[in-house]
């Protein structure tokens, strides 16, 4: 089993934010796995590769513009052309929630899990680094 494993931590800002109260849209939990996943493909196989399925896609917390979260992600099993992934994502840093202060944030003693999934990614045989076949 693959256990390299990547992270990107970053803030979400207002331009994230898609409803009321600045709450940002699960969806873009799912654009922050897709880089992790990107970055993953690259360091094994040389190539971007393309995302074809999610398995399973669980959210477990809201996230608003100011929170800091961290993006996880790894392989979990290697097919010939397939990659399976296990991906998390914590919120670290709470942004001010308090209208009177927004510029205050806390950071988190332990990381809320927000987001968790499993996805399959492909790379075609002829665009894996160290295959010469083309």
């Amino acid at each position: 089993m693959i256990v390299e494993e990547v992270m990107i931590r970053l803030r979400l800002s207002q331009a994230d934010a898609h409803y009321g109260g600045d709450l940002v849209d699960g969806a873009r939990m799912l654009a922050l796995f897709g880089d992790v996943a990107t970055e993953l493909l690259i360091r094994l196989d040389g190539d971007e590769g393309l995302f074809v399925a999610y398995e399973q896609v669980e959210f477990k917390a809201p996230v608003y513009a100011g929170d800091y979260i961290e993006a996880k992600g790894s392989i979990t099993k290697q097919g010939n052309t397939s990659r399976t992934m296990s991906f998390t994502a914590h919120k670290v840093i709470a942004g001010s929630r308090d209208a009177s202060n927004p510029s205050q944030a806390t950071l988190l003693e332990q990381p809320v899990l927000v987001c968790q999934a499993k996805g399959t990614c492909v790379v075609p045989k002829d665009k894996q680094k160290g295959n010469t076949k083309s």
